[in-house]
């Protein structure tokens, strides 16, 4: 048995490009002589209709059970009514808290390929391959009080920001070896000279930095890196950020790559070098994308690309996820294209088709 991986395809092109997937990691079995157990379960938009909650504890169990969660996308139309408290948004946030998931790792790689598909000049695009890591527990999507109320002036809402010293350490200090192994460059996000938790956040970097004295450390304003992600994206390799900053920040990269279909994702508890492993939560940054669930033509390459690092990451197969990355590259560079990544004058595939062309390179 090498792994055992939880799917939950969550809703909308979730249950598409999450398909794809598998097919990924049964091409893996078969070129590489590996054992995979695959359980399916059902969570967000899906799992509210059938059970009448977005995360069952069941599910939850079986996530803390296993190597690895792959993961698709929640949400849609027909649960954004805002009157209601539940949320298939809550599957995914209860599952980072619950399985202790610090931190979220997200590649931005430009293909040479697609760099006439973005919308960023291609000069510019010139040797762009950097790692945003963004904390995922902490902040104003987890932090109380959090509530919407009625007063005698009208309605208000509050969310709370709030950091501990250790909440930012750990996120940091993974920052800081995964920046060993690259470049040994390393830009911390924030917002220092507005928020408390900014400068609490600068300083704990400023510490941790002191036992990394190899690193070449630069600290940055939130709003100066997104104008610099899109006028010198070269210049990064390793960003570290807050959980509502690298939730923006990472969206933006997305730009850069001509399409959110191409991104990856990792969410995770330990520091995935040196021959470690970690239990861990793969999955495309896109969303479920309702206008064209059901078509057939999504991108899956992200999901693809997802279980590459899953592989990676949790099962510590790093022949075969390199397998899968090189797949992806020569499929490109073939001109296969989905509808997000194609020109006016290329032809178009479906989502089963690419994944298809993927696995037999595999």
């Amino acid at each position: 048995m090498d792994g055992k991986i939880l799917l939950l395809p969550g809703d909308g092109i979730g249950f598409e490009v999450t398909e794809q997937a598998l097919k990924i990691l049964t091409a893996i079995s078969k070129k590489h002589n590996r054992s995979f157990t695959i359980e399916k379960d059902i969570v967000g938009g899906a799992a509210i209709d059938k059970y009448g909650k977005p995360l069952k504890r069941d599910t939850l169990n079986k996530a803390l059970n296993s190597d690895a969660i792959l993961f698709g996308a929640v949400g849609g139309p027909k649960w954004d009514d805002p009157t209601i408290d539940m949320r298939p948004e809550d599957s995914i946030l209860t599952l980072r808290k619950e399985l202790g998931l610090f931190a979220n790792i997200r590649p931005i790689r430009i293909y040479d390929s697609l760099i006439d598909k973005s919308v960023i000049k291609p000069e510019i695009l010139a040797n762009v391959d950097f790692i945003v890591i963004r904390e995922l527990t902490g902040g104003l999507y987890f932090a109380k009080p959090k509530r919407r109320y009625t007063t005698r002036t009208g309605e208000k809402a509050v969310d709370t920001l709030r950091y501990s010293e250790q909440e930012i350490q750990r996120v940091v200090t993974l920052a800081f070896e995964l920046a060993q192994s690259r470049k040994k460059k390393l830009t911390s996000v924030d917002k220092a000279n507005v928020l408390q938790t900014s400068r609490l956040w600068r300083d704990v970097v400023k510490k941790v930095s002191e036992n990394y004295p190899d690193i070449a450390l630069d600290h940055i304003l939130v709003d100066a890196c997104a104008m610099e992600l899109i006028q010198k994206p070269s210049k990064f390799d390793v960003i570290v950020a807050e959980n509502m900053f690298g939730d923006i920040l990472t969206d933006e990269a997305s730009v850069l790559s001509a399409s959110m279909g191409m991104l990856p994702s990792a969410s995770v508890r330990e520091i995935p070098i040196e021959g470690r492993t970690t239990l861990g939560l793969y999955e495309p940054i896109h969303g479920t994308a309702p206008d064209i669930a059901g078509k057939g033509i999504a991108n899956p390459i992200a999901a693809i690309l997802s279980t590459a690092l899953l592989l990676r990451y949790s099962l510590g197969l790093t022949e075969e996820a390199a397998a899968v990355e090189l797949a992806v590259n020569k499929v490109l560079e073939s001109g296969l294209r989905t509808s997000d990544i194609a020109k006016d004058n290329e032809q178009v595939i479906s989502t089963e088709e690419m994944g298809n062309a993927i696995a037999a390179l595999i």
